[in-house]
Protein backbone atom coordinates (compact mmCIF):
# COMPACT_ATOMS: atom_id res chain seq x y z
CA UNK A 1 0.00 0.00 0.00
CA UNK A 2 1.21 3.45 -0.84
CA UNK A 3 -0.24 6.93 -0.40
CA UNK A 4 -1.69 9.71 -2.56
CA UNK A 5 -2.57 13.35 -1.78
CA UNK A 6 -6.27 13.50 -0.80
CA UNK A 7 -6.75 16.80 -2.68
CA UNK A 8 -5.50 15.46 -6.02
CA UNK A 9 -8.14 14.48 -8.56
CA UNK A 10 -6.44 12.27 -11.15
CA UNK A 11 -7.75 12.53 -14.71
CA UNK A 12 -5.36 10.71 -17.06
CA UNK A 13 -2.20 8.65 -16.87
CA UNK A 14 1.00 10.62 -17.07
CA UNK A 15 3.42 9.18 -19.60
CA UNK A 16 7.11 9.83 -19.17
CA UNK A 17 7.16 11.02 -15.57
CA UNK A 18 10.50 11.31 -13.80
CA UNK A 19 9.86 8.59 -11.20
CA UNK A 20 12.38 5.78 -11.04
CA UNK A 21 9.67 3.14 -10.48
CA UNK A 22 6.36 4.68 -11.56
CA UNK A 23 4.55 1.36 -11.04
CA UNK A 24 5.22 1.74 -7.29
CA UNK A 25 3.37 5.05 -7.07
CA UNK A 26 0.17 5.16 -4.99
CA UNK A 27 -2.13 4.85 -7.98
CA UNK A 28 0.04 2.35 -9.87
CA UNK A 29 1.52 4.98 -12.20
CA UNK A 30 1.83 8.75 -12.45
CA UNK A 31 -1.32 10.72 -13.18
CA UNK A 32 -2.23 14.17 -14.46
CA UNK A 33 -5.19 15.90 -12.90
CA UNK A 34 -6.13 18.92 -10.90
CA UNK A 35 -6.20 20.20 -7.36
CA UNK A 36 -9.35 20.22 -5.25
CA UNK A 37 -7.91 22.03 -2.21
CA UNK A 38 -10.15 24.89 -1.03
CA UNK A 39 -9.39 28.02 -3.05
CA UNK A 40 -7.46 26.05 -5.68
CA UNK A 41 -10.25 23.94 -7.17
CA UNK A 42 -9.45 23.07 -10.77
CA UNK A 43 -5.85 24.37 -10.64
CA UNK A 44 -3.66 22.26 -12.92
CA UNK A 45 -0.40 21.38 -11.16
CA UNK A 46 2.98 21.83 -12.80
CA UNK A 47 5.05 18.79 -13.77
CA UNK A 48 7.18 19.37 -10.67
CA UNK A 49 4.11 19.51 -8.41
CA UNK A 50 2.75 16.31 -9.95
CA UNK A 51 6.08 14.62 -9.31
CA UNK A 52 6.72 15.96 -5.81
CA UNK A 53 3.26 16.34 -4.28
CA UNK A 54 0.11 15.35 -6.14
CA UNK A 55 0.99 11.74 -6.87
CA UNK A 56 2.31 11.34 -3.33
CA UNK A 57 0.80 11.88 0.08
CA UNK A 58 2.07 13.95 2.99
CA UNK A 59 2.79 16.85 0.64
CA UNK A 60 3.79 19.25 3.40
CA UNK A 61 5.78 21.35 0.94
CA UNK A 62 2.77 22.03 -1.28
CA UNK A 63 1.54 25.59 -0.86
CA UNK A 64 -2.04 24.56 -1.64
CA UNK A 65 -2.32 21.97 1.13
CA UNK A 66 -4.84 23.39 3.62
CA UNK A 67 -3.86 23.54 7.28
CA UNK A 68 -7.36 22.46 8.31
CA UNK A 69 -7.86 19.09 6.63
CA UNK A 70 -9.27 15.69 7.49
CA UNK A 71 -6.57 13.67 5.69
CA UNK A 72 -2.93 13.95 4.64
CA UNK A 73 -2.94 10.91 2.42
CA UNK A 74 -4.90 7.94 1.14
CA UNK A 75 -3.54 4.39 0.90
CA UNK A 76 -4.91 1.68 -1.36
CA UNK A 77 -4.61 -2.07 -1.69
CA UNK A 78 -6.69 -4.63 -3.59
CA UNK A 79 -7.45 -8.29 -3.93
CA UNK A 80 -9.60 -10.32 -6.26
CA UNK A 81 -12.04 -12.71 -4.64
CA UNK A 82 -12.64 -16.00 -6.39
CA UNK A 83 -16.27 -16.78 -7.19
CA UNK A 84 -15.85 -20.56 -7.00
CA UNK A 85 -16.56 -21.26 -10.68
CA UNK A 86 -13.38 -23.04 -11.77
CA UNK A 87 -11.32 -20.43 -9.93
CA UNK A 88 -12.52 -17.54 -12.04
CA UNK A 89 -12.16 -14.06 -10.64
CA UNK A 90 -15.07 -12.62 -8.75
CA UNK A 91 -15.31 -9.14 -7.35
CA UNK A 92 -12.31 -6.94 -6.64
CA UNK A 93 -12.10 -5.41 -3.19
CA UNK A 94 -10.18 -2.17 -2.94
CA UNK A 95 -9.17 -1.31 0.60
CA UNK A 96 -8.49 2.28 1.52
CA UNK A 97 -7.08 4.06 4.54
CA UNK A 98 -7.33 7.84 4.87
CA UNK A 99 -4.58 9.10 7.18
CA UNK A 100 -3.80 12.24 9.11
CA UNK A 101 -0.41 12.58 10.77
CA UNK A 102 0.53 9.03 9.68
CA UNK A 103 -2.45 7.60 11.59
CA UNK A 104 -5.68 6.10 10.24
CA UNK A 105 -8.70 8.40 10.39
CA UNK A 106 -11.04 6.46 8.12
CA UNK A 107 -10.81 3.08 6.42
CA UNK A 108 -12.96 0.64 4.55
CA UNK A 109 -13.46 -1.45 1.45
CA UNK A 110 -14.92 -0.59 -1.93
CA UNK A 111 -16.11 -3.36 -4.18
CA UNK A 112 -15.90 -3.55 -7.97
CA UNK A 113 -17.73 -6.11 -10.09
CA UNK A 114 -15.56 -6.70 -13.20
CA UNK A 115 -18.16 -8.89 -14.94
CA UNK A 116 -20.65 -6.01 -14.89
CA UNK A 117 -17.99 -3.26 -14.97
CA UNK A 118 -19.55 -1.39 -12.05
CA UNK A 119 -18.84 -0.47 -8.46
CA UNK A 120 -20.97 -2.37 -5.95
CA UNK A 121 -19.89 0.03 -3.22
CA UNK A 122 -18.38 3.48 -3.60
CA UNK A 123 -16.59 5.97 -1.37
CA UNK A 124 -18.60 8.98 -0.19
CA UNK A 125 -15.85 11.42 -1.27
CA UNK A 126 -15.61 11.77 -5.06
CA UNK A 127 -11.84 12.38 -4.90
CA UNK A 128 -11.15 9.16 -3.00
CA UNK A 129 -13.51 7.29 -5.31
CA UNK A 130 -11.67 8.58 -8.39
CA UNK A 131 -8.32 7.62 -6.85
CA UNK A 132 -9.72 4.14 -6.18
CA UNK A 133 -10.78 3.90 -9.84
CA UNK A 134 -7.28 4.88 -10.98
CA UNK A 135 -5.70 2.45 -8.53
CA UNK A 136 -8.00 -0.29 -9.87
CA UNK A 137 -6.84 0.36 -13.44
CA UNK A 138 -3.23 -0.21 -12.39
CA UNK A 139 -4.14 -3.25 -10.30
CA UNK A 140 -5.96 -4.92 -13.20
CA UNK A 141 -3.10 -4.14 -15.62
CA UNK A 142 -0.54 -5.67 -13.24
CA UNK A 143 -2.68 -8.79 -12.74
CA UNK A 144 -3.01 -9.27 -16.51
CA UNK A 145 0.73 -8.89 -16.93
CA UNK A 146 1.45 -11.46 -14.19
CA UNK A 147 -1.08 -13.91 -15.65
CA UNK A 148 0.47 -13.53 -19.12
CA UNK A 149 3.93 -14.18 -17.69
CA UNK A 150 2.71 -17.28 -15.83
CA UNK A 151 1.03 -18.63 -18.96
CA UNK A 152 4.21 -18.10 -20.99
CA UNK A 153 6.41 -20.03 -18.56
Amino acid sequence: MVVACPFFLPIEKLAGGSWLHAERLPLGSGWRGHCTAPGYEGKVPTQEELTEFCNLGYAEGCGRLPVDRMWDSVRFGARTLQDGKKGTGGCIRVRYVCERGHRPVEHGELEFNPQEARWESRHHDDRVQRMAECFLIGYVEKRKCRETMRAAS
